[in-house]
């Protein structure tokens, strides 16, 4: 007998992956964790049946949450990073030794506890001592700070269930007095091909627009994501991820890193035309 777990990317399509074992099934306090092995994709969790991350393209997302803000600016010593229950967001960043404060706030543990169990691919660096844990709502923890945090990475999942409230527009104005003067926002954005999705981000760019005096978009090709086409939102007080984007001082760090280079840094942000007008709309 074949098992598959199948997700549904719309009414009509299905993304369908061939399953060697479930080997992890919880209901937490917010949602429900799956975690599968499989031939192609190796070991990957879902949270209410949507798929979060694999083992081989995981690097995808990790790299472009975090590089574009750090090549940007290269002197980030503060962060926090709202979920990311995986641990592969604060796994890149620990990769930058002059980053002296990690904040990761996740509200549900149990997605945490399980992916150092069974995704250490990802979750093996949050026990650096830089780290610190926070298991508590993103919402509540980021709501009266100021000016702490130099970058702020908004991992989350889509706007429903526990993520819904991050993509709202008193969560975008608690972050941006919660960032310094030259502070930057990372959110994800959605994608921009499957109408439910489109409308997603166009809300999320509009809210943010009218906090950030700079906001932008940038791309990145995510294999098991719902299109494959995925974005991030660029938000900051000063600094243009294009014009002061910083190659030569990003490069002296000597990261090996499979997707993100400073090549791809400036063309990402070059968006596709219909995806322009759907954020211009």
């Amino acid at each position: 007998m074949e098992l598959w777990y199948t997700e549904k990317h719309t009414d009509t399509v299905d993304f369908s992956i061939k399953v060697k074992k479930h080997f992890y099934s919880e209901q937490s306090p917010f949602q429900h964790i799956d975690f599968f092995e499989s031939e192609e994709f190796g070991t990957f969790f879902t949270l209410d049946g949507l798929m979060m991350v694999n083992e081989k393209d995981e690097f995808v997302y990790h790299d472009m949450i975090t590089h574009v803000a750090m090549a940007t600016n290269p002197d980030i010593k503060r962060v926090l990073v709202i979920g990311g229950g995986d641990g592969g967001t604060v796994r890149e960043l620990t990769r930058y030794p002059h980053i002296e404060e990690i904040h990761m706030v996740e509200i549900d543990e149990m997605v945490v506890r399980a992916c150092q169990s069974y995704l250490p691919i990802t979750a093996s660096k949050l026990d650096d001592p830089r780290v610190t844990l926070f298991f508590e709502d993103g919402l509540k923890f980021i709501h009266g700070k100021e000016n702490v945090y130099d970058l702020i990475l908004v991992d989350s999942t889509d706007p429903i269930g526990p993520g819904e409230g991050l993509f709202s527009e008193a969560f975008y104005t608690d972050c941006y007095t919660a960032l310094s003067e030259n502070g930057i926002l990372i959110n994800q954005h959605e994608s921009p091909y499957y109408p439910s999705y489109a409308h997603e981000m166009k809300r999320s760019h509009t809210k943010i627009k009218k906090i950030f005096p700079i906001s932008k978009v940038y791309q990145f090709h995510m294999p098991t994501y719902p299109s494959g086409h995925w974005l991030f939102g660029f938000a900051s007080k000063k600094l243009d991820p294009v014009t002061d984007h910083k190659p030569e001082k990003w490069e002296s760090f000597g990261l090996d890193t499979r997707y993100y280079n400073s090549d791809l840094h400036k063309a990402c942000f070059a968006l596709p035309t219909f995806v322009k007008r759907l954020l211009e709309e």
